[in-house]
């Protein structure tokens, strides 16, 4: 059975940490509706990447995805700052839905006062907010909690991002 993932995504994102996953995703029969502030805007990655968002924050309903993905860079500090994004995260964690975050992900999760308790594991310039908000820090290429919560590094752990991503769809 196919699974609707959400994309938190604004400009400034780690390029390969969306096209990877998102590849994956897509490769593992799922589908992905990037998110931002505006429907058909194009945002740019830090490397140039392109995408046109599908859908506005505005226009959709958390409640109408399976799993939530939040790529780094930039993006997730700059989304941070806006309760929609905020409560749409906050939504997935109240309801056992699957949360993805790579890199500086996590940080709308820390916004969203999810992350008490949570193994997790984050880019290292995040590491002390991560345990300041009471994360169960693990510098891994991957963490796992509960199987909701993923967590990567750096583009450098996407094969085992993606890997967990891919093996909790398709659960």
């Amino acid at each position: 059975m196919s699974k609707q993932v959400a994309v938190l995504i604004t400009n400034e994102f780690e390029d390969s940490e969306f096209t990877s996953p998102a590849e994956a995703i897509k490769a593992a029969g799922h589908k992905i509706t990037t998110i931002e502030k505006k429907a058909g805007n194009t945002i740019t990655g830090k490397h140039d990447t392109k995408v046109t968002i599908d859908k506005s924050i505005d226009d959709v309903k958390p409640e109408d995805f399976d799993a939530l993905l939040i790529p780094g860079g930039f993006s997730p500090d700059s989304l941070r700052g806006d309760d929609r994004f905020v409560n749409f995260t906050k939504h997935f964690a109240s309801t056992n839905k699957p949360i993805f975050a790579i890199c500086h992900g996590p940080q709308l999760m820390i916004n969203a006062g999810i992350v008490k308790g949570k193994k997790m594991t984050t880019v290292k310039p995040v590491v002390i907010d991560l345990k300041n908000a009471g994360a169960d820090f693990h510098d891994e290429s991957v963490v796992v909690d509960n199987d909701t919560i993923v967590t990567s590094r750096t583009p450098d752990d996407l094969p085992d991002f993606n890997r967990e991503i891919v093996r909790i769809l398709n659960k």
